[in-house]
């Protein structure tokens, strides 16, 4: 089996590659889990409520993506129909995001209540 080296996006997803995004593997790279989410037996309760990030990476034609928290951790799914302010062509690659953290069908981190950040207000 070949593993993936550094490549330039697929514009084709076979189902294999939907079935690994769907199962948590993508961009994993030694990011230190500042989260401490994953010993809690909270269920679908955020610890810190609101959150914030970027957008990592978006399929529009799909309608999800993938977003970095802010505060560090691995990159969260998102999936366009969560988005609750704002527009879904806004979605590219570094737009600011506020969230909520949820979980997804499989019980899987997701995030919810997804709304455009506001751009910084410029100092006066």
């Amino acid at each position: 089996m070949k593993m993936p080296t550094e490549q330039p996006p697929a514009t084709e997803w076979t189902e294999a590659d939907l079935a690994l995004i769907k199962q948590g593997v993508g961009d994993k790279s030694g990011r230190p889990n500042q989260g401490g989410g994953e010993s809690g037996e909270g269920g679908e309760e955020a610890a810190s409520g609101v959150q914030s990030g970027s957008v990592v990476t978006y399929f529009e034609q799909k309608g999800f993506g993938f977003l970095r928290p802010d505060d560090g951790g691995r990159d969260i799914f998102f999936h366009v129909s969560r988005l609750a302010e704002g527009l879904a062509t806004d979605l590219r690659p570094g737009t600011r995001l506020i969230y909520e953290l949820g979980m997804d069908r499989t019980g899987k981190p997701a995030a919810s209540s997804i709304r455009i950040a506001p751009p910084p207000a410029a100092a006066e």
